[in-house]
């Protein structure tokens, strides 16, 4: 388990907010899930203003989610808001 605050991933949880990190190793707190990671993008998935899910996608290149991969991102993200 992943605390609030702590990691990207925690840190999307706790503002859900989107973090786009172009690098993560200057990411204070980083949690290496995957020793080839180096870019990572999390997008919180809320259902009536309740956190529910969190998509996190790591890269292996450094600065590899635009803001437009983030849009798009965030917009499939509203697909899954009725599984919920």
């Amino acid at each position: 388990r992943i605390p609030y605050g702590k990691g990207v991933v925690g840190t999307c949880a706790k503002t859900q907010e989107t973090q786009r990190i172009e690098d993560v190793h200057q990411f204070p707190g980083h949690i290496a899930c995957d020793c080839a990671s180096n870019s990572e993008i999390c997008i919180p998935i809320k259902k009536d203003d309740k956190l529910v899910a969190i998509l996190d996608i790591d890269s292996y290149k450094f600065n590899n989610f635009s803001k437009e991969d983030q849009a798009t991102l965030e917009k499939i993200c509203e697909f899954f808001i009725p599984l919920f």
